[in-house]
């Protein structure tokens, strides 16, 4: 069964993140929001692209969804 993006996003969550995707993890940790049991980019990206306003760029999403695929493989 794969897991969520969400999920998967949370191992990246860190005290002090030192990149975009710790800082995107954080973020949608306090997003109480966010589709958590979701595993489709297209509900993913359309849902940040209206309430991500913490997501420095869509890229960083995009890298994280790639990551996603790659562990889900």
């Amino acid at each position: 069964m794969r897991k969520s993006f969400y999920h998967f996003l949370m191992k990246y969550r860190h005290p002090e993140p030192k990149d975009a995707i710790s800082r995107f993890a954080n973020e949608a940790f306090e997003d109480h929001s966010f589709p958590k049991t979701s595993e489709d980019y297209n509900d993913l990206s359309s849902y940040l692209e209206l309430n991500g306003h913490y997501l420095e760029s869509m890229a960083v999403f995009d890298e994280a969804w790639q990551e996603y695929l790659l562990s889900e493989k």
